[in-house]
């Protein structure tokens, strides 16, 4: 639940920021009259994510055990390699974020209506649909839905209103450092998610060593336990972890980790770096 609260918490915060990125540039430039169609491209947006939801937890109901064990295991990699892309594009492009879709807006403001919706639809689809995959595979990996899901709600809900804050002025925060910490908690549960992959690609019969096990703790901390329940919810924990897994889990980690912290903290800190937002100037440094 901690861990999808945090994934919520971000890429709502990201969609957020977009969000009031745009609206006040249409505001800034006297154009109100297409909000309208950045309302209606961002809520096409959050439709597409929930149908990408409803589409991934429902739709392999229906097939063999070892085919629903193949779909789970390929999207939880697609859904690692998608965060971890996420991540590293926002380490890059955070600190010129808001020149770079002020330029498009303004393109599609030139194009017209149906542009400005499109623009609005693929910024604010781009995070959703990676809130959605990345989701269903925590929930796959936990093995229930209700606790990923309220954690990932309450995670949206305080981006939502961290965002208007931001919009309004009425907080400073200094994202390069939220988005620093959080990223580096990411790339820890994403490598659990990547283990949980392989695991499901084991039991599908599509890689081999399932009965391999590199350690099994079972016995000293029970599947069935708290604490156990807590470390799979933040970081896919399994007691009993094959060898495949334990050898993709530490190589995703010590890499990513290392490339991730190598580019974050050793790239020169921007001239401001905190957010104090105003409704005709949001800004994402």
């Amino acid at each position: 639940m901690i861990a999808n609260f945090l994934i919520g918490l971000r890429e709502g915060l990201e969609a957020a920021l977009v969000v009031g990125i745009l609206v006040a540039y249409l505001v800034k430039t006297g154009r109100r009259d297409l909000l309208p169609r950045l309302w209606l491209g961002s809520a096409a947006a959050v439709a597409a994510s929930l149908a990408l939801g409803a589409i991934l937890t429902f739709g392999p109901r229906g097939l063999s055990f070892e085919a629903q064990e193949a779909v789970g295991g390929t999207l939880s990699i697609v859904a690692v390699a998608l965060i971890t892309w996420m991540i590293f594009w926002m380490a890059k492009t955070a600190h010129h974020l808001k020149t770079d879709l002020h330029g498009w807006l303004g393109d599609a403001v030139t194009a017209g209506g149906r542009a400005v919706a499109v623009m609005a639809l693929l910024a604010v689809g781009r995070e959703g649909l990676e809130v959605a995959l990345f989701l269903w595979a925590g929930a796959q990996a936990t093995g229930t839905t209700t606790k990923p899901l309220v954690g990932a709600v309450l995670g949206l809900a305080v981006a939502v209103v961290l965002g208007w804050a931001i919009y309004r002025g009425a907080l400073r925060l200094n994202l390069g450092v939220f988005f620093k910490w959080t990223g580096l908690f990411l790339v820890v549960v994403a490598a659990g998610v990547l283990a949980y992959g392989v695991h499901d690609l084991q039991e599908a019969g599509l890689l081999p060593g399932l009965n391999a096990l590199a350690f099994d703790v079972s016995a000293r901390i029970p599947p069935s336990s708290w604490y156990a329940t807590l470390l799979k919810g933040i970081f896919n924990f399994t007691p009993a972890t094959t060898w495949l897994q334990l050898v993709a889990w530490t190589a995703y980690l010590v890499t990513v980790l290392t490339l991730f912290v190598r580019r974050v903290w050793s790239t020169p800190a921007p001239p401001r770096p905190v957010v104090a937002a105003a409704p005709a100037a949001v800004t994402a440094h």
